[in-house]
């Protein structure tokens, strides 16, 4: 069967007023198919600007202060672009820049590059270069000689051969490596309120986009074909976002599989993707029946839909991470999935932010207490392979009181996967 657009108007829980979004952006009169409705969503974003970075600045000297950490050394990653909002590519020669406590960034570069890095560096002045049969590692050490520094963070996405080079050159100078982490981390998983708004625009675009790739929904249809819907509506809506379906049996494998299923009358549809804007992530997924669902698979629904309300009713400052994944894994369990990771495989959830998956996570044995800006993604599922796998995922920010979803639009029932 098709389930055309008065069906799923029905099934989806509707109330677009609850956004601000006049009742014509996704559905147009009867009949007929509107995705030039969609319209661009963040053409009136507005991107962050050198306050925002000289604050997470500030922020990072704060927690190096606290650690007794004398320099972070940071290479072309997303941590170089969160603190210094500067993207450079990667390779076998040394860039980088080593933040510190005393002042601006100071940074290492090949003396042919010079130039373009003066381009576009924002932050510090002093660079240091060095010739092809030069040794960058010594600059390094020489800036931590005039820091007087004895610590040396290295960011947890510097390469091997990098920190091992560093290692060499540092050897019997009394300055020490240290994992760069407690501080990148430290900043980046409490987000600001000008990050939240982003990541609730980005996940409110993805739901918007399933929601209007679902009324295109045909026996035969293959994966690749509804996930170009699911494109075409992100990219109509201002962003680049994209997912990937999963039908019938397919579903049960949590991140995918070789084999392509047509969409058949019955079939799960478990649907997993994202979009960013100014570059801050969503990660959503929703899973339908085409068709009529049968009693086992409303039954495994319901399980998984009360497992992610459990999690997000544990949520509030100052509970362990683990605590939560806990939540909705009792749940599961005591359904008759259990025990331990037998059908739901993987843990409830991850940070997200600037990266899809990143610090902290939602797992068994993390004790790190939640702090309100911290944001994750909860995900529970129960996957039976040979038949079909279920998985809700939605993203919320912890709050000075519990918690709240990012983007709206969340899962009421089977029936209703967009419900306010």
């Amino acid at each position: 069967m098709t389930i055309n657009r008065r069906k799923f108007i029905g099934i989806s829980g509707l109330t677009i007023g609850a956004w601000g979004i006049v009742p014509n952006l996704v559905f147009g009169s009867e009949g007929s198919q509107n995705s030039e409705k969609l319209h661009d969503l963040t053409k009136d974003v507005k991107p962050l600007i050198r306050s925002d970075f000289l604050k997470r600045q500030e922020k990072a000297g704060e927690l190096m202060r606290e650690m007794d950490i004398d320099g972070l050394l940071l290479t072309g990653d997303v941590n170089m672009r969160y603190f210094l909002d500067m993207s450079w590519w990667r390779s076998e020669r040394m860039f980088g820049a080593v933040m510190n406590r005393n002042g601006d960034p100071i940074w290492v570069c090949p003396a042919f590059e010079e130039k373009r890095a003066r381009e576009v560096i924002g932050f510090g002045t002093d660079i240091r270069t060095w010739e092809e049969h030069e040794s960058p590692y010594r600059l390094i050490k020489g800036i931590m000689k005039d820091l007087s520094g004895k610590k040396l963070a290295v960011g947890p996405s510097v390469r091997n051969f990098i920190v091992e080079s560093l290692r060499k050159e540092l050897s019997g100078t009394g300055i020490s490596l240290v994992p760069g982490s407690p501080v990148t981390e430290g900043c980046r998983c409490i987000k600001s309120e000008k990050e939240l708004a982003y990541m609730d625009l980005a996940n409110k675009i993805t739901k918007i986009a399933y929601r209007e790739a679902f009324t295109k929904l045909e026996a035969g249809m293959t994966p690749s074909e509804l996930g170009a819907h699911i494109s075409l509506a992100h990219k109509q809506m201002g962003t680049n976002g994209g997912s990937f379906p999963l039908f019938g049996p397919t579903s049960a494998f949590p991140h995918g599989t070789k084999e392509i299923r047509k969409l058949s009358d019955g079939d799960i549809i478990l649907n997993d993707g994202g979009c960013s804007v100014e570059r801050y992530r969503s990660d959503v997924t929703r899973t339908i029946v085409f068709g009529k669902p049968t009693d086992k698979q409303k039954r495994v629904f319901d399980l998984v839909l009360k497992a992610q309300r459990a999690a997000m009713k544990a949520v509030r400052p100052g509970v362990t991470c683990e605590s939560i994944d806990r939540a909705a894994r009792k749940v599961i369990e005591d359904g008759g999935f259990g025990p331990g990771y037998k059908y739901f495989g993987h843990r409830l959830g991850h940070g997200i932010g600037m990266e899809g998956h990143e610090y902290p996570y939602l797992v068994k044995g993390n004790d790190l207490k939640m702090k309100p800006g911290m944001t994750f993604s909860n995900e529970p599922g129960i996957y039976i392979y040979g038949e079909f796998g279920v998985r809700l995922e939605d993203c919320f920010v912890v709050t000075p009181d519990g918690g709240r979803y990012l983007g709206g639009m969340i899962t009421g029932s089977l029936d209703s996967p967009f419900s306010t």
